[in-house]
């Protein structure tokens, strides 16, 4: 039963492939990848939340892998996510789900949360903290680390590179675009406890004139075997050569579309179900650790669980056995009413 299953779930409006493994009767664990991931980023949790008797569920999402691609910015905004993941709830025949999400995965499953509490029995989040107003930069600047950003330096701290999708969309995505394989290699990598602490490398983005410099690609380094398989890096460059970084970069581009799509629910922002964070102590990108990043999540989150990984962004791959073990004492304790039986 734990083994991991191919499937698609087809609507009129969109088309969803994912992985399952588990009893398909069993209560959903749904896990949402970030950028620039895929349904296999959770090659590590699926089997054992499985194991344990739950249904664990993980979709590519709109733009990646092998569900449908989109041609406007505008078709990546939250809401048409948010709309694809209650329709794979539906397909699975299912009336709740636990959520969990990773990177931009974070604000869908907030967004879950938020618009359709009734389809959830609990939500976890890595890396992103919630931020009622919806995931922008104009929502997390003011939570920056001035000592480490001082504004007259680094205004827009180290967010710095959404502004550059919006600046230099094109750009931006050719610089993905034109390496795909040293980009993988560049982002899934066991961190460096050494650079907490340090400027990360998105708030100087705009000042090089570009993520890598001026019309640059990703810096070729060797695969780091601790964290990827030669077939895991094929899969993850397959998927990303075949339908480019235009709809994965896209997301960057709907911050005022889904401020006022919280906006829309501003009287569900407390969340009153079980939340779990996994902070990942390395991050300098979502840093919640010094910064005031996560002080919006602990205000609005009455039953909130904290849990610090030894890790850099990509915590779930680069730590999966100290993700799973906070994971499942989460779901013992917190959802003991949906423990499988």
């Amino acid at each position: 039963m734990t083994a991991i299953r191919e499937q698609v779930c087809r609507t009129p409006r969109h088309t969803s492939f994912f992985l399952s493994a588990g009893d398909p009767a069993g209560v959903p664990v749904i896990f949402v990848h970030g950028w620039p991931e895929l349904s296999i980023s959770w090659r590590h949790q699926l089997p054992v939340v499985a194991g344990l008797g739950f249904h664990a569920v993980a979709p590519d999402v709109r733009g990646y892998g092998r569900s449908s691609i989109y041609p406007a910015h505008a078709d990546y905004a939250l809401a048409e996510i948010v709309a694809d993941m209650i329709e794979l709830l539906d397909h699975l025949g299912a009336a709740r789900a636990i959520w969990v999400g990773h990177d931009w995965g974070a604000p869908v499953v907030w967004s879950i949360a938020q618009q359709h509490p009734d389809r959830c029995h609990g939500v976890a989040a890595m890396c992103l903290p919630y931020l009622p107003e919806g995931f922008s930069i104009e929502a997390a600047l003011p939570y920056a680390d001035r000592a480490l950003y001082p504004e007259a330096e680094h205004p827009a701290a180290q967010w710095d590179y959404h502004l550059f999708y919006r600046e230099n969309f094109a750009a931006a995505c050719a610089a993905f675009d034109a390496d795909p394989r040293a980009m993988i290699r560049l982002a899934f990598r066991m961190s460096d406890p050494a650079m907490k602490g340090q400027p990360a490398i998105t708030a100087g983005v705009r000042a090089r004139g570009g993520w890598f410099g001026p019309g640059m690609a990703a810096p070729q380094m060797p695969r780091d075997e601790a964290v990827l398989t030669e077939a895991d890096e094929d899969r993850y460059v397959e998927g990303l050569v075949r339908n480019g970084f235009f709809g994965p970069d896209s997301w960057y581009m709907n911050g005022a579309a889904n401020a006022a799509y919280a906006a829309r629910v501003k009287d569900r922002w407390r969340l009153e179900m079980p939340v779990l964070f996994l902070h990942a102590e390395y991050d300098a990108v979502c840093e919640t650790l010094t910064s005031r990043l996560a002080e919006p999540m602990r205000a609005n989150c009455p039953r909130l669980t904290e849990r610090v990984i030894p890790a850099g962004h990509f915590l779930a791959q680069e730590r999966p056995r100290e993700v799973n073990a906070a994971l499942v004492g989460w779901l013992a304790t917190a959802l003991a009413e949906v423990w499988p039986a």
